[in-house]
């Protein structure tokens, strides 16, 4: 534990990980940390479908009327022990949410609601000899605290990634129930802060599962190409339970590789060896291997790809072949509800619209998006970028926000460090400059290298050196990223449209660029001359000097523009046009294309045919 303190020390110093020391991180953390991984392909009990909520805007089941913390609050889900005692809530009378969902798009009442809600499923139990149970949340947002048959489990704070608690100590056999208390309250020391351009959206926003491991069992396990190699396969191993020790054979049966390697005293084991029958995965090619992970009477099974990335100069190389990286950023909002998304064909939906605009890259803004989008951009070949909710403007001189940053940061790449279509971690977006920013951000780069030294850092950065006619990227924090991002909105929030055909950029970094924003709103269906604001015709002229401009910038590999489809934003209230909406989208919140849609298509076709010529 004192190295991976240590190296968070040093990353908050803005000091980059030394590889011996980002090695005892990585061994240090996976001792460290409780988060199960690869929940898809463990044996569970989905605790999903209707749960019970009771509505407590002043917080009246977990506080007294003297406001401290009350030892009978709604979690004792209490009933009248005769016809004269007096409970004011009923659970079990009381009206239901769907899990996984936000409570905003299910009931008109909460549309705009923020504050805590109370969740309660009930749910049988029958004990299993030599097996452990874990209640594994994939997201709550955004402060819960955890009860199970009326005690507290414990709390986590963020609101999208997971975390889970072992419970098969205080599991009952038979009739048991959980309790939930999900506050979506925002605050200025949260990761978002209190001000963001998506809609804050409440409640057990993903799936809700009771997983079942054998007493001893492989907890987590990182498996891919090691860094600098095309054909040597490296990582690690996290055993947890009193046969820890014992040995732990890693294998890809199709490739005839296999390792076997005795784990130490916490569990933990490196291992590597050269693998000579692996083909790469990658977009047009998504092939992915059965990698088991073996450790006495537990079977670790998961479908891995394997691909190199890094950088040289300007150039992104996937496969050590360059790479231009045809995106669109997305939220993670459904088709058709407008609400957070539940489903893998959502996730789907929104995947084959990047495709048909013929991407072979996602910007996933501005948080982790769920576990499901993540094996499914893999499962099609697309590649991803994921990002932590550092967004604009937080407290970077408090060390609790820190704390929850690198926390949030750390859970993003234990649940998906074996996606081979992750190739970006993402560490804040919009962030203005300054020494304070600067030594936060620095630390979480430092952090993203000690915990996975196989995929690039990146930050979508802004502007802040212009002159006419000429930008010129300059932003400190680029010394610390690998990938630097960039959000430019010329024609939107400066200059018109045919202005942005001449700009010219310059890049003090010998490193390649991504444009991760550009783009306008317009609403669906309204039409008209194309220096008219909202109208479709005005969006197109946007995205199409816009492309003029982005093919002038020689260091440029790729873009992501802004945004596929309209969501939901408190921030956009101008009535008969926003209507609460961010109208940037290609699609309507209907999934209806605008005219921009296809122009886009049309581009990433040509730059498509452009970097598939020989020597690019």
């Amino acid at each position: 534990m004192k190295n991976l303190v240590l190296v968070l020390l040093l990353g908050a110093l803005g000091a980059p990980a030394q590889p011996a020391v980002a090695q005892a991180t990585a061994q240090a953390a996976a001792a460290a940390y409780p988060l199960l991984t690869n929940v898809p392909n463990r044996p569970s009990q989905s605790l999903d479908g209707a749960w019970r909520i009771l509505i407590d805007p002043m917080e009246n089941g977990y506080y007294s009327y003297r406001y401290v913390p009350s030892p009978n609050g709604f979690f004792k889900n209490q009933k009248p022990k005769d016809k004269s005692d007096l409970v004011e809530y009923d659970f079990d009378t009381a009206e239901q949410l769907q899990v996984p969902g936000d409570w905003n798009t299910q009931r008109e009442k909460l549309f705009l609601y923020e504050g805590t809600v109370w969740y309660k499923k009930s749910f049988a139990f029958h004990k299993t000899a030599g097996k452990r149970e874990f209640l594994y949340f994939g997201a709550a947002n955004y402060d819960a605290k955890v009860y199970l048959n009326g005690e507290k489990l414990g709390e986590h704070t963020g609101g999208f990634t997971p975390f889970n608690f072992e419970v098969g100590d205080r599991l009952k056999e038979g009739e048991n129930f959980v309790v939930v208390k999900v506050d979506n309250t925002r605050h200025r020391t949260d990761i978002p802060t209190n001000n963001s351009d998506w809609w804050n959206f409440g409640g057990l926003t993903r799936s809700v599962q009771l997983v079942e491991t054998p007493e001893t069992f492989v907890r987590d396990a990182f498996v891919q190409l090691k860094k600098g190699s095309a054909d040597e396969v490296a990582g690690w191993v996290q055993v947890d339970g009193g046969a820890r020790a014992q040995p732990v054979t890693v294998s890809i049966p199709e490739a005839r590789w296999q390792a076997t390697v005795t784990p130490n005293a916490a569990g933990y084991a490196t291992f590597s060896g050269r693998v000579k029958r692996l083909e790469r995965w990658g977009p047009g090619h998504p092939r992915r291997y059965r990698v088991q992970v073996r450790s006495g009477q537990d079977t670790y099974q998961d479908s891995i790809g394997f691909r190199t990335i890094e950088t040289r100069g300007n150039d992104i190389l996937l496969n050590g072949q360059s790479v231009y990286l045809r995106g669109i950023c997305l939220h993670e909002v459904a088709p058709m509800t407008g609400g957070r998304v539940t489903t893998v064909d959502e996730d789907r939906t929104l995947l084959h619209w990047a495709q048909e605009l013929h991407c072979n890259f996602v910007r996933l803004a501005h948080y982790p998006h769920n576990e499901a989008m993540i094996r499914e951009a893999e499962r099609l070949g697309i590649l991803v970028w994921s990002e932590i909710p550092v967004y604009w403007t937080i407290e970077w001189e408090n060390p609790a926000v820190y704390a929850n940053a690198s926390q949030q940061l750390a859970d993003m790449i234990t649940r998906d460090h074996n996606r081979a279509a992750v190739i970006l971690w993402s560490v804040a977006n919009e962030t203005p400059p300054g020494a304070p920013r600067l030594k936060f951000l620095s630390g979480l780069a430092g952090q993203v290298r000690a915990l996975d030294p196989t995929r690039l850092v990146t930050g979508a950065l802004e502007i802040h050196t212009s002159e006419a006619g000429v930008r010129t990227i300059d932003d400190p924090l680029g010394q610390y990223l690998d990938v630097i991002g960039m959000n430019n909105y010329c024609g939107w929030y400066g200059g018109t449209p045919e202005s942005c055909g001449d700009l010219q950029w310059k890049n003090t970094y010998d490193k390649p660029v991504v444009m991760s924003e550009y783009g306008g709103g317009a609403q669906q269906g309204r039409h008209g001359p194309a220096d008219e604001r909202w109208t479709e015709e005005y969006q197109t002229a946007v995205f199409e000097n816009n492309f003029k401009m982005l093919d002038k910038i020689p260091f440029l590999r790729g873009a992501s523009p802004w945004v596929l489809m309209d969501f939901r934003s408190p921030r956009r209230p101008l009535p008969d046009i926003q209507d609460f909406y961010n109208r940037k989208g290609l699609l309507s919140e209907r999934g209806v294309r605008k005219q921009a849609f296809f122009s886009l298509q049309e581009y990433y076709r040509r730059k498509q045919q452009q970097w598939q010529k020989p020597g690019k």
